[in-house]
């Protein structure tokens, strides 16, 4: 083998080669996990105009004044208020985007109608019978109808995401914005952004919120009160625990979900009703072993080590409860769509690095960049990822039961 090879890289999710063409997984190492499995791939290119109108029924007239306003907006100014770092790139992501701008409040109608005009359209392809001809005009068909489906499939992601942007606004809460060092400080500091950890922290169940606790000091050891202390971090190594993040909060949504539901129908397992002392220490002990991939990339910033601070908790408990397969069930990710928006909002944020692997299979970091950031501000990153998965997992859940795509 010559020498190491530089490979552009996004922070790509793991799919295992036996899953089914929708799913992507996350690799679970105990409750308070932090997984992943990150391979080179994606590419993006972004659209330079924004269409005024896009896939509106004949007889909708409900939107067709705000599109032709947006429209002009946009044009206007050349640009849209950055309320995500990711930028939609499809006509309908952009037409939502801009109402998310201007009209939040319309945006459950906007995104009703058009997953109806999705559906619509799928339908009828899919009456549609193929060419009984061979040839040219059978292979014509057949890209006709995947470069269709790719549209189809790039729209409905970018709806998931402009709803989980909402969700961010509904709850009064700012998006962290693409990581760059401010100009304002002094420092280089790339965590200029308020702090909204309250805020983000009340978003949970209780049950939840003890989980992301423990997830908290797995990454921060004892630093996770430390909220003034400035480190210098790969940039990879944060994006890579933010993406992970966003899947242990679509994965603990999940749980949750079943585990209140069980608790409402008081069906809840034997000895989930109080912490028995025999499973406190089994809890306790399974928290102790710490995940290597997750060892690796804190530099040595977390004295205190990693495991530091984990106690047993109701939730904990009763997702050890689970056996191999179900646990497996909760941990993987259900569609190709949401897989894709945790790509593409992880490489927004922290860019597209450039990984060098040696002859040996090894990362060569010298080209990793750093960047300095605080320990609140590491903080303040996580807590908006596992939110991000959680909302994710509901508009996803929403979108689901709303059409068949």
């Amino acid at each position: 083998m010559e020498a190491a090879t530089a490979i552009r890289s996004s922070f790509h999710i793991y799919r295992p080669s036996n899953s089914s063409a929708r799913s992507g997984v996350l690799i679970t190492n105990g409750p308070d996990f932090i997984p992943f499995s990150f391979k080179s791939r994606l590419s993006s290119r972004w659209i330079k105009h924004y269409p005024s109108v896009l896939h509106s029924n004949p007889g909708s007239r409900r939107f067709s004044a705000i599109g032709a306003s947006l429209s002009s907006a946009f044009e206007s100014d050349g640009s849209t208020s950055q309320i995500a770092p990711l930028r939609l790139e499809s006509p309908i992501g952009q037409f939502l985007y801009q109402i998310l701008v201007s009209h939040p409040h319309l945006v459950p109608a906007a995104v009703e109608q058009q997953l109806e005009q999705l559906q619509t359209d799928r339908d009828a392809e899919k009456k549609q019978e193929e060419p009984s001809a061979s040839g040219t005009d059978l292979v014509l068909y057949r890209r006709i109808a995947e470069v269709k489906a790719n549209e189809r499939r790039k729209a409905l992601e970018e709806i998931l995401y402009a709803l989980v942007v909402k969700k961010f606004m509904d709850a009064d809460v700012t998006l962290v914005p693409t990581l760059a060092p401010s100009s304002s400080d002094s420092s280089g500091r790339v965590d200029s952004w308020a702090s909204q950890d309250e805020k983000l922290e009340q978003l949970h169940s209780p049950e939840a919120h003890e989980m992301i606790q423990n997830h908290l000091a797995l990454i921060l050891g004892n630093r996770v009160s430390d909220a003034n202390s400035v480190a210098q971090i790969s940039k990879l190594r944060v994006g890579q625990v933010y993406a992970a993040s966003v899947m242990y909060g679509y994965f603990l949504k999940r749980v949750d979900q079943r585990f209140q539901l069980e608790k409402s129908m008081k069906v809840l397992p034997d000895g989930m009703n109080e912490e028995e002392t025999n499973i406190e220490m089994r809890s306790q002990s399974q928290s102790d072993s710490s995940n290597p991939e997750v060892s690796s990339w804190s530099g040595g910033i977390s004295p205190g080590g990693f495991g530091h601070g984990i106690k047993p908790t109701r939730l904990r408990t009763y997702v050890m409860s689970f056996d191999a397969e179900t646990l497996q069930k909760y941990a993987t990710i259900r569609s190709k769509e949401a897989v894709s928006i945790i790509e593409k909002h992880t490489e927004a944020l922290f860019g597209r690095p450039e990984i060098v692997v040696t002859p040996q299979g090894t990362i060569d970091s010298s080209k990793d960049e750093l960047v300095k950031i605080s320990f609140g501000g590491l903080k303040r990153l996580v807590l908006e990822a596992v939110t991000f998965g959680s909302f994710l997992w509901d508009v996803e859940s929403y979108v689901d039961s709303s059409s068949n795509l």
